[in-house]
């Protein structure tokens, strides 16, 4: 039988979540820093290049910081509140899985 997870009840989901999104305000607060730090350092080296080449560096960065934390702090959050542990992961063995059916 599959144990039931910490995720079910309302009150412990509802602080996971409220975690959650406060980790993710700080990220978002992190990623506009650096974001704007690494458009000030390639405009001090380089010069107006292109918008579009700043916007693209933005874009990048946020998106790949945000993705990675997002992703990140929602496997903290699997594994902080238990809900792994609840996960049936009972594979079956490799005998099992790739000996071939008897038909008889």
């Amino acid at each position: 039988m599959v144990k039931k997870s910490p995720l079910d009840d309302p009150e412990n989901a509802a602080h996971a979540w409220a975690r959650y999104r406060s980790i993710m305000k700080v990220l978002l607060g992190v990623t506009i820093a650096t974001v704007l730090l690494a458009i000030g350092i390639l405009y001090a080296f380089n010069g107006m290049v292109s918008v579009h080449f700043y916007i693209a560096v933005a874009l990048g960065i946020s998106f790949t910081m945000l993705l990675g934390g997002g992703l990140m702090g929602l496997v903290f959050l699997s594994n902080g509140t238990g809900h792994d542990e609840s996960v049936d992961n009972r594979l079956p063995g490799k005998d099992e899985f790739w000996s071939p059916k008897d038909n008889d």
